[in-house]
């Protein structure tokens, strides 16, 4: 893990780097939330009786802890989207903030499952009834499924940021409704990229599961390599996502692990292991102790650099392993092979301790969060074997 020293030298090159680009006109502008709403309810004004059952605007500070009540009431089988428009900063000087799909989720009542959405407007169908509630998440972290929190509100303090969330009760269901408002018009395509969400449906690659408490995304799609093997491709900007497949493998001395990858761009350009520039792409083995190891293709750090998560959440559970640095290969398909129980035993057994028997997941990580890059990248050929079992993944 990065020292403080590490840490401050990364600072100061994203102080650095955002002036410039501020001096250049190269950092996104934040949504202008007034002229949004003003749009949004002309629209509204001019919906066709019967389309929406009810509509209401919600003002949510960015450092509020969660929950927020809407005050929209839901029965079972009630149709709701919202709209979020807004900005969550953890530091303006460098440019650091997180977008309302990261930031923003949701739940049905006070026993309601956490809902999360993949873009700054979502729709779901009511499972329960209760009122519509909304959360931050950024920089907490959930406890479980139902929204309670792993640290105390006061984390939330250092934010900054106003969250608008316009909430749409429908009669009918939601993409009826949608293509019905959008007759009259549109407001910057927030209408249209709900109904394409909607009408895209589910991206996740069969058989993979996304983690519980990490946002939802669109990050992963099944696809192929150039010779037709099954493959999952992996594209994000801004965003973080990581989906799991299920194993039970033993985790013995001959253990290990085999994949292939292409990795086309990196979504950092300096090292990752600062939380302000953790930023990667990487595969993840979860030991059945709770902790994961996890490769990855580096911008600068040495091959066979080790250390802890710095992200204060994932500190006491996760360690990166870098693989491949720089940029020479990159385009290009490579196929790695690592012995896990040795990895284990040089890197983590004495920093994290723990004495794993079995293998229980496979990962896949994409994180671009902290400087807004973009990372591509694509796996195949995922299998776990030990000289008398092998398992395919992948």
């Amino acid at each position: 893990m990065a020292g403080v020293i590490t840490e401050l030298a990364v600072a100061g090159r994203r102080f650095i780097d955002t002036r410039r680009r501020r001096r250049a006109g190269q950092i996104e502008p934040a949504p202008d939330c007034a002229r949004f709403k003003l749009r949004m309810q002309a629209l509204l004004d001019q919906a066709p009786a019967g389309l929406i059952a009810k509509a209401r605007w919600i003002d949510m500070p960015a450092n509020a802890a969660p929950w927020l009540d809407s005050g929209v009431q839901l029965e079972p089988n009630d149709v709701v989207s919202w709209f979020v428009c807004g900005r969550t900063w953890a530091s303006k000087p460098l440019d650091v903030w997180v977008s309302p799909a990261l930031q923003v989720w949701s739940r049905i009542g006070n026993d309601g499952d956490l809902i999360s959405a993949s873009r700054n407007s979502h729709s779901v169908t009511a499972d329960r009834a209760g009122t519509l509630q909304f959360g931050n998440y950024f920089p907490n972290d959930w406890a479980d499924k139902h929204g309670n929190t792993m640290n105390p509100d006061t984390v939330y303090r250092s934010l900054k940021g106003e969250l608008l969330i316009l909430v749409i009760r429908w009669q009918s269901d939601a993409l009826t409704g949608l293509k019905a408002l959008q007759q009259s018009g549109d407001v910057d395509g927030w209408l249209a990229r709900e109904i394409e969400r909607l009408e895209l449906g589910p991206q996740r690659p069969s058989g993979w599961n996304q983690l519980w408490h990490i946002p939802d995304n669109e990050i992963y799609r099944a696809c192929q390599t150039p010779d037709g093997a099954p493959a999952i491709c992996c594209h994000t900007h801004g965003d973080v996502g990581i989906i799991q497949h299920d194993v039970d493998f033993p985790f013995v001395p001959s253990t290990q692990i085999d994949w292939r990858w292409i990795v086309e761009t990196l979504p950092s350009t300096i090292r990752e292991d600062a939380v302000l520039s953790h930023d990667y792409l990487s595969i993840a083995i979860e030991f059945d102790t709770g902790k994961d190891l996890t490769y990855y293709w580096s911008s600068t750090l040495p091959v066979e650099t080790g250390y802890i998560c710095p992200l204060p959440a994932w500190k006491d559970k996760e360690y990166h392993v870098v693989v491949r640095s720089g940029s020479d290969g990159l385009g290009e398909w490579h196929s790695e092979s690592r012995n896990l129980y040795a990895d284990y035993q040089r890197h983590m057994a004495r920093s994290m301790g723990g004495s794993p028997q079995r293998i229980v997941r496979i990962w896949l990580i994409a994180n671009s969060v902290f400087q807004r890059g973009t990372g591509d990248c694509s796996y195949a050929g995922i299998r776990l074997s030990d000289g008398e079992r092998v398992l395919s993944v992948l």
